[in-house]
């Protein structure tokens, strides 16, 4: 199918685009429309104006200072990738982009874009929902900031409001004794969308305790999750073999998969626990407490 006939809005500054929103809030933002174009021609999406923020370079920037790493919502995926300031405070993101797509889409796709799309299967969520990432939203009403994990509100459903822009993610540096581990399964190596994905990070101590644990799942449930009560097993029990067989566990449990073309549900809450268990003895071959 071709692209349906729509009206094609291009602001030049983030003022210009939040003001076009407020008169205009039905208007339908696109960033790298890696998504939203496949979408729009199989006729899954309408939208009759499209909200171009291509030409924005203010959304594009990636800043770190004392307290956080910041991550403008034009930044595409391949400048995640090269940039040494996520290399070194969210390891866990840039894992997780390399397994993004193909390169010609990481040119393309944008950070903000995948999590504004709230597909269940984002990739970049589940790695910031455990490095406990915020969006930060703006309208002519000013700006807000969400906390990831209250951010998804269902399939293609979030919590921005009509005439908000989702303009960047702020994810907080990384302390010492910080560890982390990705897994995606696709249907194949390259440019497959997730049958499921794990992230999961721990901050352990001198002696190797855990201290504090994430551990976040994608492809699996209506939105990108966190699980506490395998969280909690960690930091309970120590970051050991048992413990991690446990969490694994109680990450499958708090799942609830579909049956598609990529996998039954079945089939999502086995490998669910698998990933998980392997991603959590990784870290505990480079951290664990040897209980």
């Amino acid at each position: 199918m071709t692209l349906p006939a729509f009206e094609l809005v291009q602001p030049r500054s983030l003022r210009d685009a939040i003001d076009a929103l407020a008169a205009a809030p039905g208007m339908e933002p696109i960033a790298g429309g890696t998504s939203l174009l496949v979408d729009l021609r199989g006729a899954r999406v309408k939208a009759e104006t499209l909200l171009d923020l291509g030409r924005i370079d203010e959304l594009r920037g990636i800043t770190i200072d004392s307290h956080e790493l910041v991550i403008g919502a034009m930044a595409t995926i391949a400048d995640v990738l090269k940039n040494p300031a996520v290399a070194e405070h969210a390891p866990l993101l840039v894992e997780a982009c390399r397994l993004f797509a193909s390169p010609l889409v990481r040119n393309r796709a944008t950070i903000g874009g995948n999590l504004a799309y709230a597909s269940p299967a984002a990739d970049a969520a589940p790695p910031l929902l455990a490095l406990d990432a915020v969006v930060e939203l703006r309208s002519v009403r000013g700006r807000r900031q969400v906390a990831l994990a209250e951010f998804f509100k269902g399939v293609r459903k979030t919590a921005r409001k009509p005439d908000e822009l989702l303009v960047g993610i702020h994810i907080p540096r990384a302390v010492p004794g910080t560890l982390s581990a990705y897994r995606k399964l696709g249907l194949r190596k390259a440019d497959s969308i997730s049958v499921a994905s794990v992230a999961t990070r721990v901050v352990v101590d001198m002696a190797g305790r855990c201290q504090a644990a994430r551990i976040a799942l994608g492809a699996v449930a209506p939105v990108p999750l966190r699980v506490a009560k395998a969280e909690a097993a960690l930091t309970r029990h120590g970051l050991t073999v048992e413990a991690a067989a446990d969490a694994a566990k109680l990450a499958a449990e708090a799942t609830s998969p579909i049956d598609d073309v990529r996998g039954t549900a079945a089939y999502r809450r086995r490998v669910t626990e698998t990933l998980v268990k392997r991603a959590l003895l990784e870290l505990v071959e480079k951290g664990g407490d040897g209980r």
